[in-house]
Formats: structure tokens, C-alpha cells, sequence
């Protein structure tokens, strides 16, 4: 009974077989090889127009130097404040964009309320040398509260950063289980609403290590073949990253993980309203639960091999959580299975 994370999910078999295939022979390097080059251009067809792609080695990469691609001095980047960027990366993206500012904005449900957004924008309407520049808006998608962004929500933030003249970057670790769960073509839920750059994420969703930085418009892309060198992110044997991919993407292996996995989380979502034990915390659409759980059931189930983290209160709900209960997220991957879901399930 593995919800701690999907990062604790191993590679797909299919991924795992192209990694062999590749280890044989001789191929050239730093990105050059022939499979690297087919793969770059399979997110031409995947977008439906000519992009840019970078390979990097993990999400924290992926985010930060693409921020990086559009850093200025003195630059601010507004966020959602639990966004992965502000919370989890340890200070890599302020390290990585030669100490750019995040600027953290709320809303409900891992969303940036899009108010709340624009007026943390307009502060910086008139230059100062003090406070600063806006240099980016960035979202989460799907939001580190399992929550999707919809298409609307994503255009009204387009909105704000198009009238402010602001690059739109969305940070897609969790890209394919937000795509599916809209049931959305990755055009439409990126460069359609007016997103500029995408981490794209595979790590989460049955690769082992697989992380793109795709710029929808390749000529914003200039800079990012020596910040990728700059930040040790350029792989000699870059092959190895493109034949995860080259699975990964073939018959689109990577949609029907992101469905498996979310389709877990739905069976997780309806077995636990159904307990007197246990409650959802808010609805999610993807692959994470968040649930209230019965302190006693908790533990019992923790007893048993399950393995799952608490979770803070979010800042808009501090009381939801009774002096006998926990807050815990619960994350679903391509190899959860059903029995897991029902076993986890019977035990709380």
C-alpha cells in the first residue's frame, strides 16, 4: 500500500526495455544522436507546432531553468504560494535565476486566485529600484493540491500576464494526469491559453528519469543551450533521457499511465466517503487525495505497510482538522493497483 509519492513508483516495462535497448552500440553525444533528434521532434507533433525542447534530469531542474531563461536583474516571479517552486525546491530556483525573487500569491485549492494575482502584478506597475521587476508568472499543473487548473482559469492568468508583458511558464510535473483529467490535447492546455514554456514531466508517470523544458515559441529559447551547460544539466549521454521518452511517448503509453493513475485516485475518492472513519479534505481531480482520517485508523493502517504522509492544514482551512483526526495525501501512480486501493481502503 504505496500513497507516499509517485516518485516512489519504479519505470514502466516499457521504458525499462527501450533503457536496454539503448545501452548496446555507439551513438553521438550531448544531444545529437539521432534518437535525440527524433524525439525533439516528436513534440512538434505532440504540440501541434514548432517548439524548442531541453532535456534535463529532474523537475527541479526543469522549473528553475526555465525561469532562468527569462530572468532579469532584480526580477520577481509570482506564484501560487504552496507551488513546488516556492515550497519543496530548497532555493534552487532563486539560485539558479542569480537570486530572482518568488513572489508568493494565495488562493483556494492550490490555485492562484486570479484578484489576488493581479493585484500582486500591479504593485510593481511603477519602477523602483528597490522592490524590484515582474519577470514571470508561473503555474502548477496539476497544483501540488491534486486540483487542475481549467481551461478558463488558465486563460484568465494568460490574461494578466499578456497585459503585463510577462512570460507564462507552467510547471508540468504532473502534466499528463492534469491533461487527462480534462480531457484536453497538450496544445490546448498550453500554448492555446497563451503558455509560454512547460516543464514537462515523465519522472512522476512511469519513467525514471525524464524531464523536458518545451518553449512553445523557439526563438524565446536563445540562451537555454548554455544555461542548461551552465547548471551541469547537459548529458553527454543525453540518448538515454530521449529512449525513456521514446517509450514514454510511443502509442501514447504516457496518457494511459496518467489515466491508470487517476483512475486509482478516483477509486481512493469514493472508498473513503463511504467510511465514518474518513473524509476527502477538499475534491481533487488527479492523482492525489488528501483525506481526513481517524487518528486510530490512521495508525492501523500504518501498522499494516501503509505508507502515506500527514499534510498541513492549507492556509484558508485551519480548523478543518479535529483533535483526533490527521490530514494525510495519498498519491496514486501507473503501478497502483486496485487490490492496494481496496486493501487500504478495508483497513482505515
Amino acid at each position: 500500500m504505496f500513497f507516499a509519492s509517485d516518485n516512489w513508483s519504479g519505470a514502466h516495462p516499457k521504458i525499462a526495455e527501450s533503457l536496454t535497448k539503448q545501452a548496446a552500440g555507439f551513438a553521438s553525444a550531448y544531444g545529437s544522436s539521432e534518437l535525440d533528434k527524433r524525439i525533439e521532434a516528436q513534440f512538434n507533433d505532440i504540440f501541434e507546432r514548432e517548439v524548442a525542447v531541453f532535456f534535463v534530469a529532474t523537475g527541479t531542474a526543469a522549473n528553475s531553468l526555465a525561469l532562468a531563461s527569462v530572468a532579469k536583474a532584480g526580477g520577481v516571479t509570482f506564484c501560487h504560494s504552496d507551488a513546488h517552486v516556492n515550497a519543496d525546491e530548497g532555493g534552487a530556483p532563486e539560485f539558479l535565476t542569480s537570486a530572482c525573487r518568488l513572489f508568493p500569491v494565495e488562493g483556494d485549492n492550490g490555485k492562484m486566485d486570479r484578484e489576488a494575482l493581479h493585484t500582486a502584478v500591479s504593485r510593481f506597475d511603477v519602477p523602483s529600484v528597490h522592490q524590484g521587476r515582474p519577470m514571470a508568472i508561473t503555474v502548477t499543473q496539476a497544483t501540488e493540491a491534486g486540483t487542475v487548473y481549467t481551461l478558463e482559469e488558465l486563460d484568465a492568468i494568460a490574461a494578466i500576464a499578456k497585459s503585463k508583458n510577462l512570460p507564462l511558464h507552467m510547471d508540468g510535473a504532473r502534466f499528463a494526469n492534469a491533461l487527462v483529467a480534462l480531457d484536453a490535447t497538450p496544445a490546448e492546455m498550453t500554448w492555446k491559453r497563451g503558455v509560454d514554456i512547460l516543464s514537462f514531466g515523465g519522472t512522476k508517470n512511469g519513467c525514471w528519469c525524464a524531464e523536458a523544458i518545451v518553449f512553445m515559441k523557439p526563438e524565446m529559447a536563445e540562451e537555454m543551450p548554455y544555461i542548461r551547460k551552465r547548471s551541469a544539466q547537459l548529458f553527454s549521454k543525453t540518448r538515454f533521457i530521449s529512449a525513456q521518452l521514446e517509450a514514454y511517448l510511443e502509442g501514447d503509453l504516457w496518457l494511459d499511465l496518467a489515466r491508470h493513475s487517476n483512475a486509482m485516485a478516483d477509486r481512493l475518492r469514493v472508498g473513503l466517503t463511504a467510511k465514518n472513519t474518513a473524509r476527502l479534505a477538499w475534491e481533487t481531480q488527479a492523482n492525489e487525495v488528501f483525506a481526513i482520517i481517524d487518528k486510530t485508523s490512521a495508525a492501523r493502517a500504518q501498522s499494516k505497510g501503509a505508507k502515506f504522509y500527514d499534510w498541513l492544514a492549507p492556509r484558508d482551512m485551519p480548523h478543518m482538522i479535529g483533535e483526533n483526526e490527521r490530514l494525510v495525501r495519498l498519491v496514486t501512480s501507473f503501478s497502483t493497483t486496485q487490490e492496494e486501493v481496496d486493501q487500504f481502503i478495508e483497513v482505515v
